[in-house]
């Protein structure tokens, strides 16, 4: 009985927030917006997964990753017994930039700091799995790069709690829809989550 009601507590939090970016105004990224992406999936699965923003069909349906990314993303997590709907899946900032632009420096800090670390504080995953090097570059110290650190686990400390996460780094799914050799890369890395989860669980 008290794992349900945390559980809807959780999704309640959760859902609040949503509801708070659909409509904010904090940055200029809503000017452009059709749709806010606040993110979607399982708050009970301890996964994360974390991309840089919202594409094209992102911002059009309001859900992230479901364009060609997010099929292949999908594909993956097939890979390893994951469905879509049994992780939490986000991006740094909750509206598309403009041209698919790299979201600006004070874009990022706004988005963070009023959402995403609330998101993460509520769900409090036992792993964090950013998606290419602008994601990852939000919680791993910029002088890292994607091609040497990705598949390995890092720890962070929570700026806004304290509270401790691991973090995966790994490569954007979209660089294998470029890039058809990054594709067995990418599975590698994605075979390492339930390893690394079974170890963070023992």
């Amino acid at each position: 009985m008290e794992k349900r009601a945390s559980k809807h507590n959780t999704d309640s939090s959760l859902l609040d927030i949503a509801k708070e970016i659909q409509g904010c105004e904090k940055c200029p990224l809503f000017l452009g917006r059709l749709h806010a992406v606040p993110g979607e999936g399982s708050s009970e699965s301890g996964i994360v997964f974390i991309g840089e923003g919202p594409g094209r069909e992102e911002d059009k349906r309001g859900k992230p990753f479901v364009g060609a990314a997010g099929k292949l993303l999908d594909e993956m997590l097939a890979e390893i017994g994951l469905k879509r709907d049994s992780v939490f899946i986000t991006n740094i900032v909750k509206c598309r930039p403009p041209e698919n632009r790299d979201p600006e420096p004070d874009e990022v800090r706004i988005c963070t700091e009023n959402y995403l670390w609330r998101q993460l504080e509520i769900i409090n995953p036992k792993i964090l799995i950013t998606l290419g090097r602008h994601a990852m570059h939000r919680f791993i110290p910029a002088d890292k790069k994607i091609s040497v650190v990705h598949g390995k686990l890092f720890r962070l400390k929570s700026p806004t709690s304290g509270k401790m996460f691991n973090v995966l780094p790994q490569y954007h799914p979209a660089a294998a829809l470029y890039n058809g050799g990054m594709r067995g890369i990418l599975m590698k890395d994605f075979k390492k989550i339930p390893r690394i989860l079974k170890t963070l669980s023992s």
